[in-house]
């Protein structure tokens, strides 16, 4: 695994909002098939770190890099190779659980759609709701769709804030074990959580975010 090449790397991280600095220098680096847990406390800077991976928010000093590639949420090459669950989704209205999959699987160029999205749909127990509109299905439920959008795209890298929030146990358990095959399979997995269990099962190291300010991204939520 080490000689791969690294899918992700974060290179001396800093960001401030106006004279709080939240970040400082941070550096990561991502190969295949591992999977990095971002622990710390609430307001330590997880979700500035996470948006910055991805390409949300700019860092104010230091570099990101997908595959070589200077980082940008817009750029083709890294939009069909990185999928991310970070905020809570603005679903189209309009439009069911079902299609909103279909829609993004087409859009991502998969080739056969419909049956990765019943596959997908089944296995984040979704299948009696699928028809449904977004907005009425419980905040759990709403949780289980969120992570389904980033299952049924292409991706060779995966990154989570607190992908456990609202799910039950057995949702939990659930997503340990999918985030275990998404490794297995070769992907780059990084995910930030306050969840031991998910944290013990899935990653291949532990980065605890150090304690600077409290994190605006964060304040008021259970990140």
């Amino acid at each position: 695994m080490a000689s791969r090449a690294p899918v992700l790397t974060a290179t001396d991280l800093a960001k401030s909002f106006g004279p709080v600095r939240i970040v400082e220098g941070f550096s990561l680096e991502v190969r295949p098939g591992e999977a990095v847990a971002l622990t710390g406390r609430n307001g330590a800077g997880k979700s500035t770190i996470l948006r910055m991976l991805i390409g949300a928010v700019r860092p104010d000093e230091g570099t990101v890099m997908f595959e070589g590639q200077r980082m940008s949420e817009t750029a083709v090459d890294v939009r069909r190779g990185m999928a991310s669950v970070i905020d809570d989704l603005d679903f189209f209205p309009d439009l069911s659980v079902v299609e909103h999959l279909d829609l993004l699987a087409r859009a991502h160029g998969v080739p056969d759609p419909e049956p990765l999205v019943d596959e997908v749909l089944a296995e984040v127990q979704l299948v009696p709701q699928s028809g449904q509109l977004p907005g009425t299905l419980s905040s759990g439920q709403r949780r289980r769709l969120a992570l389904a959008t980033a299952f049924v795209r292409p991706r060779r890298l995966l990154v989570l804030d607190e992908p456990e929030q609202r799910l039950d146990v057995e949702g939990v358990a659930w997503l340990a074990a999918r985030l275990r095959a998404e490794r297995a399979r070769g992907l780059a997995v990084v995910f930030a959580s306050h969840e031991p269990y998910l944290v013990t099962q899935v990653a291949t190291r532990v980065v605890r975010v150090g304690d600077l300010a409290p994190d605006p991204a964060e304040a008021g939520g259970d990140a």
